[in-house]
């Protein structure tokens, strides 16, 4: 399992296309790993995907490429409607740091969602009790669930 810029944003808007379209096709030749690639920017890559599928000859990303979005509070809740606008096998959620409660999440079309606090020297560690927002949401629509407090 490899976690595709984990320091940063492939979708990020200083990343040209043409670097991403290197790296989507490094994931498409070696399809024997699996890649997460995590963006806080899903509009972006639905974007690209649209305008770029058909030069891999596909029209979903394929379930070795797991596309995800940050979603660390409700004020960004609306970058999961745009995950979803992605043509993807699996797609994923990251709640963490989660920062502030997610208590109904729309999980349609997600595969799973990890929760937890910051990563790393410093990393913030978050109160149990926020984990079960998307903990429910996860329970009542049948999608898996990973806690990592830190």
């Amino acid at each position: 399992m490899i976690f595709v810029n984990s320091m940063s944003d492939l979708f990020h808007r200083d990343v040209p296309d043409e670097f991403v379209l290197a790296i989507f096709e490094v994931m498409l030749t070696a399809d024997q790993h699996i890649y997460q690639v995590l963006t806080k920017r899903p509009a972006r890559a639905v974007r690209f995907w649209n305008r770029h599928h058909g030069e891999f000859g596909l029209n979903t990303v394929p379930e070795h490429i797991w596309v995800g979005t940050s979603v660390e509070n409700g004020d960004v809740d609306y970058r999961v409607r745009h995950l979803r606008g992605l043509a993807a096998e699996v797609r994923f959620l990251s709640c963490e740091p989660l920062l502030g409660p997610l208590d109904r999440l729309d999980l349609d079309g997600i595969s799973w969602v990890i929760g937890g606090g910051g990563r790393g020297p410093g990393g913030r560690a978050v109160d149990h009790p926020l984990a079960l927002g998307p903990r429910g949401s996860c329970v009542g629509g049948g999608v898996a669930f990973v806690w990592e407090p830190r």
